[in-house]
C-alpha cells in the first residue's frame, strides 16, 4: 500500500512495519491502538517507525488508523499496551525481513474468476453480464493464458463464460459460513464434472477472499494445486498487475489508480484553465488534491481532521444507465462545473462551499470566493479513460481503494461525511450574488 507522508511517498507492507517496529518498546495508548502479533501499539507510534518521519504533528491518528487497517491490522481503544512478545536471546538468529524471494508458478491448467456486484439489467452470456472494468481486465487474463476458465459465480457456483445467465443479487462475503463451505464443495464438483479428476490439476484462481477461501478449503482435498497469485494485494496493486499482463488494449499501460493517487502529477487549476481543453476533451477521471492551508479551512469548517493530499475523485463522461452516450467530458466537468458559478452543478463545489462557509461564517455560499479559493488552494490529476461503459463501475471500485475523505457516494459513511452531509443541506440553494 502506498501511501504520501510529509510530502513523500511511502509503500507500507505488513512484513515491512513488523521489521521496523521490531527491538521497540510499545507506548502508552492514550486513544486508538493497533494489534500486531498479540501486543498493542498506539497507533501514530506504528506508522513513525515504519516510515521514518519522527514529528508526529504531521501526519494524524485517524489518517494512521485508516492505513494500518487497510493493511489488515485490527484497531481498538485501549488505555495502555499489552507486554511485547520476548525479545530472543542474543545468541538466537532473527530472520531479516526483506523482498520475498521469487517462487516459479506452476503453469495453470485452468483459471477460475470471481465475479462482481456490477451487472448488465438484463441476461446475457457469463463472461458479458459482468461490466465492471475490474472483472473485464480479469476476463482478458483469463483468455490470454489459452486454458480453459470459468466464472465463479455466488449465485451459481462454476459459470462457463459462454453460460446464459440473468442478473442476481448474491455475493458470498454476505452469506453465511456454512452456504460460503456448501457453495465451494458445489465448485469442486462442477470443475471436477467439467475437466475431470482434479489429482495434481493447477488452479489459477483470481477473486475476492471470500471466494478464494472457500474454493481453496474444496479443492485442495481432492488433490488439485491452488495458485493464488495476488494474494495479500490491495485492489490497486492487483488492478495494476492486470495492466501490466496486458498486451494491446487502450489503457494497457495506464496504471489508473496509481496515477490518481499521484500527487506529483497533480496541476494548478491556473494551468489547467489556461490549456484550454488540451487532452481532456475525452470521457476519464480524476483526483482532487489541497494544500496545508486549505485543508485548514476544510477542518476547521467540518471539525473533523482533513489532512493535505487527495480529497476528492470522480468521473466524467460515463455512459449513462440505459446506454446512451454521454456528452460530458474531464475538461466540461472540472471547468465548467467543478469551477463554474453554481454549486448546484457540482457535488464538489457544493461540498467546499458549504464547508468554507461554516468555516467562515457566512450564511450563504460566496460562488466567487469559493473559486477563487480553489484556484489558490486546489490541484487536480485527469487521467482520460476510453472505455466510457466501464467508468462507473471503474470509479466504484477505485473510490473503495482510494477513500477520499470529501466523496459521499459508494464510501462508508464516517463522522467527517456525515458531518459534511449535514453542512450540505444546511446551505442548499443558498448562494450569494456576483459582484458586477
Amino acid at each position: 500500500m502506498r501511501i504520501t507522508l510529509d510530502g513523500n511517498l511511502f509503500d507500507l507492507r505488513p512484513e515491512l512495519l513488523r521489521a521496523r517496529i521490531d527491538g521497540h518498546i510499545p507506548e502508552n495508548i492514550r486513544d486508538y491502538g493497533v494489534e500486531i502479533d498479540g501486543t498493542r501499539w498506539p497507533v501514530k507510534q506504528v506508522i513513525s517507525l515504519a516510515t521514518g518521519v519522527t514529528d508526529r504533528q504531521r501526519f494524524q491518528s485517524q489518517s494512521s488508523r485508516r492505513w494500518l487497517q487497510k493493511l489488515g491490522f485490527t484497531i481498538g481503544k485501549g488505555n495502555a499496551a499489552t507486554p511485547p512478545a520476548p525479545r530472543p536471546a542474543p545468541n538466537t538468529q532473527v530472520a531479516v525481513v526483506g523482498p520475498p524471494t521469487p517462487v516459479p508458478r506452476p503453469q495453470a491448467d485452468v483459471v477460475l474468476v470471481g465475479c462482481v456486484k456490477s451487472k448488465r439489467p438484463e441476461g446475457a452470456l457469463a463472461k458479458d453480464l459482468y461490466t465492471s472494468d475490474y472483472f473485464a481486465k480479469m476476463r482478458a487474463y483469463a483468455e490470454s493464458t489459452e486454458r480453459p476458465w470459468f466464472i465463479l459465480s455466488a449465485e451459481h457456483g462454476l459459470v462457463s463464460p459462454n453460460d446464459w445467465l440473468e442478473p442476481y443479487n448474491c455475493y458470498l462475503p454476505d452469506m453465511s459460513r456454512e452456504y460460503r463451505r456448501s457453495w465451494g464443495q458445489k465448485v469442486a464438483t462442477q470443475l471436477e464434472a467439467a475437466v475431470g479428476p482434479l489429482t495434481g490439476v493447477v488452479v489459477d484462481l483470481h477473486a475476492g477472499s471470500a471466494y478464494v477461501e472457500s474454493t481453496e478449503a474444496a479443492l485442495r482435498p481432492l488433490g488439485a494445486v491452488v495458485v493464488d497469485q495476488l494474494r495479500g494485494l490491495s485492489f490497486g496493486r492487483r488492478l495494476s498487475w492486470y495492466l501490466q499482463q496486458s498486451r494491446g488494449e487502450p489503457d494497457g499501460d495506464l496504471d489508473i489508480v496509481s496515477r490518481l493517487r499521484d500527487g506529483s502529477l497533480a496541476v494548478s487549476l491556473d494551468d489547467l484553465v489556461a490549456s484550454g481543453g488540451d487532452g481532456l476533451r475525452s470521457p476519464g477521471m480524476y483526483s482532487w488534491w489541497i494544500d496545508e492551508a486549505g485543508a485548514a479551512d476544510l477542518t476547521r469548517g467540518l471539525r473533523h481532521q482533513v489532512d493535505a493530499g487527495l480529497i476528492y475523485a470522480g468521473l466524467a463522461g460515463a455512459t449513462r444507465t440505459g446506454g446512451s452516450t454521454s456528452a460530458n467530458t474531464l475538461w466540461g466537468r472540472i471547468a465548467t462545473m467543478h469551477l463554474g458559478k453554481r454549486h448546484e452543478f457540482s457535488t464538489l463545489r457544493r461540498s467546499l462551499g458549504a464547508v468554507l462557509a461554516q468555516a467562515y461564517g457566512l450564511s450563504v455560499i460566496d460562488e466567487v470566493g469559493l473559486t477563487q479559493w480553489m484556484h489558490v488552494h486546489l490541484r487536480v490529476v485527469a487521467i482520460p479513460v476510453a472505455h466510457a461503459d466501464t467508468l462507473d463501475s471503474l470509479e466504484t471500485e477505485i473510490l473503495s481503494e482510494l477513500d477520499p475523505p470529501l466523496n459521499l457516494a459508494k464510501v462508508a459513511k464516517t463522522p467527517l461525511r456525515r458531518q459534511l452531509s449535514a453542512l450540505r443541506k444546511r446551505f442548499a440553494g443558498g448562494a450569494a450574488s456576483e459582484q458586477p
